[in-house]
């Protein structure tokens, strides 16, 4: 049976309008007071309801078309990859990988020979050819897997995005200011700031901009923008943490509860971001994040959601193989082993190990059962549960490509998912994003960019165009 990617269908609701934030009465105490000042209400954010993702084999249906050749696994043309496979010779595009006999290729991501866990810059490799060649066997579920490349962990990752050398935010708040005045709004001055300028930054502009002139800049911006612009423009002028934060919230707030948003978040982000959301999460909305995670959601779910906002997986960067090994073993026996599926070992195990751990794990259990984790959670799980733990899996795998998945998701199709495209573009613009852009051309042979600009329009586009940078 082929693994199924069954995400339900999110509701359509868009946002609700958000009620004035810092909480009426409660003054702000996450950064200093006035820190946040969206006092206003954040405006109703441009509904659209999520894309359906694809059903059918992780990742895409017909799987995505294959790239026409990798770096060779662990950096040489016939190594042997530590599984003992054999590397992959090159495909013409359009034809899928196929798993090596035995195989230890994983279905459906990409692994980048440099992923970070923490932070610190690093290149990944650009595809380059491989010996030709035909492959043996093909993928099970007809999808197109992607080689595995033995990444190196001890490299970080990169940002668009770099602090302005000789800032001065006194100058900017001018900037922005008289890009305001009078009639019309000159919007390209707004870009080319905004942009341009690390989150911090813009922290100190908004700080200026108040000191210099009595007044809110957030309130200003608001009154001259609309749409997709605002949002996007409010979201670079949050702090990180308060935007997962403003965004878990917006996701449980009202009918419905977006849950694809609390997957994203909760399960990428790393303990210190995961413990620094739950206290701004308390600070600034004044409710505790896991009550509304139990009043939200349910089953597995729940308790995986719950297990994430603990922000307590080992960050241990060193692999015990052995556990590894006794990992794989007791999911395969909580799963593909047995009659039904033992739940609980199976989110014991994906939240409390580290990520150079799980990818250890994943690659001790296609050894051992001839499959990969990721289609044997597709098999034993389903629903939001089922994208959480393949989430978790996935990162632990390759950050960046499931972030490039993400946004493919966001565009592809009719119509865009604006806020989930605005979400990660903004959140990912000083962490991976140069990694995401990367990876992203590599799974769809098509830039970010080129995408971006296909589906989007006016200042909005060419904000969004800035921060990703060609």
């Amino acid at each position: 049976m082929s693994p199924r990617m069954s995400y339900p269908g999110y509701p359509p609701t868009g946002y609700p309008p958000f009620p004035g934030y810092p909480p009426a009465g409660q003054e702000s105490s996450f950064p200093p007071p006035g820190q946040y000042p969206y006092s206003s209400g954040f405006p109703p954010v441009g509904g659209g309801a999520y894309p359906p993702a694809p059903s059918g084999g992780y990742p895409g249906s017909g799987g995505y078309p294959a790239p026409g050749g990798y770096p060779a696994p662990g950096g040489y043309p016939g190594a042997p990859q530590p599984g003992g496979a054999p590397s992959y010779p090159a495909v013409p595009p359009g034809q899928g990988f196929g798993a090596p006999p035995g195989g230890a290729g994983f279905s459906g991501y990409p692994q980048p020979s440099s992923q970070s866990y923490g932070g610190g810059p690093a290149q990944v490799p650009l595809p380059g050819g491989f010996p030709g060649g035909q492959i043996p066997s093909q993928y099970p579920g007809g999808q197109a897997p992607y080689p595995s490349q033995a990444a190196a962990m001890t490299q970080g990752s990169q940002g668009t995005i770099r602090p302005a050398a000789n800032f001065d935010a006194m100058r900017d708040a001018e900037i922005l200011r008289k890009a305001m005045k009078g009639f019309g709004t000159d919007e390209q001055a707004i870009v080319d700031i905004v942009a341009n300028r690390s989150n911090d930054q813009r922290q100190k502009i908004k700080a200026a901009f108040k000191t210099m002139y009595g007044k809110d800049l957030i309130k200003d911006l608001k009154s001259e923008l609309s749409g997709n612009m605002e949002e996007l423009i409010l979201a670079l002028f949050m702090p990180a943490t308060y935007y997962d934060a403003w965004s878990l919230r917006n996701a449980m707030k009202g009918a419905g509860t977006q849950e694809r948003v609390l997957i994203e978040i909760l399960c990428t982000r790393t303990n210190q971001e995961i413990r620094e959301i739950v206290r701004c999460y308390q600070s600034e909305f004044g409710r505790d994040i896991e009550k509304d995670i139990r009043s939200d959601t349910s089953g597995h779910f729940e308790r995986l959601l719950v297990s994430m906002c603990q922000g307590n997986r080992d960050e241990n960067q060193n692999v015990n193989h052995q556990l590894a090994q006794e990992d794989a073993q007791r999911l395969y026996q909580a799963g593909e082993g047995r009659l039904g599926t033992d739940e609980s070992c199976f989110n014991m195990i994906l939240a409390t190990r580290s990520f150079p751990q799980l990818k250890a794990t994943m690659e001790a259990y296609s050894r051992m059962a001839n499959r990969d984790l990721l289609s044997s959670v597709g098999r034993e799980f389903s629903g939001n549960v089922e994208s959480g733990l393949k989430t978790i899996l996935q990162c632990a795998l390759n950050r960046p490509a499931f972030f490039a998945e993400r946004l493919y998701y966001s565009m592809k199709g009719a119509g865009t998912d604006d806020s989930t495209l605005v979400r990660i573009v903004v959140t990912r613009s000083e962490i991976d994003l140069v990694q995401i852009k990367q990876i992203f051309s590599q799974m769809y042979q098509k830039t970010l960019g080129t995408m971006i600009a296909s589906d989007t329009s006016g200042d909005y586009r060419r904000l969004l165009l800035a921060i990703v940078g060609q």
